[in-house]
């Protein structure tokens, strides 16, 4: 899989995407969450976030007080240093951190903090949550971000 390609793709893709979200709102079917869960078991079996890491590398996550709190911890440092060295308020005030791709990338896409990440990273690209219908317009901005979100709306349009 070529990242550049796949969101290229969804660029071109994107006008398309809108309108069959905003179909999907006036009329939802009464499984959407499951196609959506179906269709994100079956991508990711097929590609490896390992291969790609496009998220760390251009977006960064939301990070809670729990999840700087958890991060100080596993880094050993004060939540204040963390915040200080890696995050900033951005115009929603939410903490972001300071620069992308993620300080915490490795060259290999390996997380060198994985177990200690934010939550909003361990439930990326959101795919298989509930009440998808109401992070529509989230998934289809994670379609710029991720191939395998491309791949699951181009999937679940076709369905």
């Amino acid at each position: 899989m070529n990242v550049d390609q796949a969101i290229e793709r969804a660029k071109q893709e994107k006008k398309s995407n809108k309108k069959f979200f905003s179909k999907l709102k006036v009329r939802p079917p009464k499984d959407l969450d499951e196609q959506f869960h179906k269709l994100h078991e079956e991508v990711f079996q097929e590609i490896d976030c390992l291969a790609c890491a496009n998220c760390c590398r251009t977006t960064s996550p939301i990070f809670r007080d729990i999840d700087i709190e958890r991060l100080a911890r596993h880094l050993g440092i004060r939540p204040a240093e963390l915040v200080e060295q890696h995050l900033h308020l951005d115009q929603d005030g939410d903490y972001v951190l300071n620069v992308a791709p993620c300080p915490f990338l490795g060259a290999d896409n390996y997380c060198s903090v994985y177990e200690a990440r934010p939550k909003a990273c361990r439930e990326y690209p959101h795919t298989d949550r509930k009440n998808m219908l109401q992070i529509l317009p989230l998934t289809l901005r994670n379609t710029l971000v991720c191939p395998a979100v491309g791949e699951v709306v181009r999937r679940l349009k076709g369905s």
